[in-house]
């Protein structure tokens, strides 16, 4: 039971996400989002540590100090500001690389649609800023990558989702300042 009911809950957020990027132009995005949680190595883990309140990853690091399935999701999929990191050639380490905005419009989609899934009815515009707000995001993420998330996000708590996704359409995908 514990796959079916992991089945029916990335498919019910890779929906939410795919029809807020459809409303903003990402359509190709929209359709091809988190497809990588399907395949063996993500959707095995996910069914093996499914919660339905949070993310199996979470709970496989709690119980092994890391996530099989985080590591491959990651790597996949550039809506994950931990995608876009590489090696600094001067101080051979490796640090955050900014997003391009397409990939930053999909994270804020898909922060909205986990926060959907995981709060249910108890979810407001307010909770994706809520939860990036007690991670430790910020000192792994480029600054202006950053910067921009909560632009966006706070915009999404202060204005709602109509507002934000015509400044996303009209302003963060035509790469104009913001």
């Amino acid at each position: 039971m514990k796959a079916w009911h992991h089945f029916l809950t990335i498919t019910k957020h890779r929906f939410l996400v795919m029809v807020n990027c459809f409303k903003v132009g990402l359509y190709w995005q929209g359709l091809t989002h988190d497809l990588s949680k399907y395949s063996p190595a993500e959707f095995i883990v996910g069914s093996r540590y499914y919660q339905g309140s949070r993310s199996p990853n979470a709970a496989e690091r709690e119980e092994k100090g890391f996530s099989t399935a985080w590591m491959h999701h990651k790597g996949r999929n550039r809506h994950h500001y931990e995608y876009w990191t590489d090696l600094n050639m001067e101080t051979r380490t490796y640090c955050p690389l900014e997003m391009p905005r397409r990939y930053l419009a999909e994270m804020v989609m898909d922060r909205i649609a986990a926060s959907k899934v995981y709060k249910g009815a108890s979810y407001t515009d307010a909770a994706p800023l809520e939860y990036i707000s007690k991670g430790h995001e910020a000192r792994l993420m480029h600054p202006e990558t950053n910067r921009q998330l909560l632009v966006l996000l706070t915009m999404l708590r202060d204005k709602g989702e109509k507002e934000t996704f015509r400044f996303i359409r009209q302003v963060v995908l035509k790469d104009l300042p913001f």
